[in-house]
């Protein structure tokens, strides 16, 4: 689903070697929100995930203060702790960190010498296509979902592009909060469509090398894309 989710090793002993307890208890829940098995608003059992990875309640609890540090969980006093739900003002905040995010990626990524930025764009067009693909026969949940996830690693190749742990790290989050408003802004055809032309006029500024172009049109696809969410949702 995302470009920076790996699947863990099924066998607990493994994953024990090279990790935290509490870092698997996170990277378990965290691909759960993200893949949508856990939803906004749906409670999260400490008891059900600790005996689900064998472990103490401790890493679990421990676990779910990294994530609600990280946006994606929420506490409520005597009544657990809860997937968050994102309001409207939640949802515009992040987009616009998103869109200047996602536009400084792209003029650092324009700047690349030629080489590397046409392997860039190579991998753009891969994911390009395989959007096109997707939309093309987007009238069921499972395509919207990879139309999604070609998304996500066609923006993901730019951030990955400019070179910043930095600036990796933060998108990551943001992205990573923006996920539990999945979807619903990639419900129709015309915004398959419109995605898929901002899409394309990026990639072709990219190859032209055009940092300042670049930036301003991945700011703008950014904003468009929240514009077309706060449509869909009235």
């Amino acid at each position: 689903m995302l470009p920076w989710l790996s699947e863990a090793p099924p066998d607990l002993a493994a994953r024990v070697r090279d990790t935290s307890l509490a870092k698997i208890a996170r990277d378990d829940m965290l691909a759960s929100i993200l893949r949508g098995e856990l939803a906004p608003g749906q409670r999260i059992s400490e008891p059900e995930v600790a005996a689900r990875l064998q472990v103490s309640r401790v890493p679990v609890r421990e676990a779910l203060r990294e994530l609600e540090s990280a946006g994606l969980v929420a506490a409520r006093k005597h009544a657990g702790v809860f997937v968050r739900v994102l309001s409207p003002q939640d949802v515009a905040e992040l987009y616009e960190l998103r869109g200047l995010l996602d536009g400084h990626a792209g003029r650092r990524a324009a700047q690349l010498p030629a080489a590397q930025r046409q392997a860039l764009v190579r991998r753009m067009a891969t994911e390009l296509r395989a959007m096109k693909a997707h939309a093309r026969k987007a009238d069921g949940k499972a395509d919207l979902q990879a139309y999604y996830s070609a998304n996500l690693a066609f923006h993901w190749a730019v951030v990955e592009a400019a070179g910043s742990a930095q600036l990796a790290a933060s998108y990551r989050g943001i992205v990573q909060q923006l996920h539990l408003a999945r979807l619903r802004n990639l419900s129709t055809r015309a915004s398959l469509q419109a995605s898929q032309d901002e899409h394309q006029r990026i990639v072709a500024a990219l190859e032209a090398g055009e940092p300042a172009r670049c930036q301003a049109l991945l700011s703008a696809h950014v904003t468009r894309s929240h514009q077309r969410l706060a449509q869909r949702l009235g």
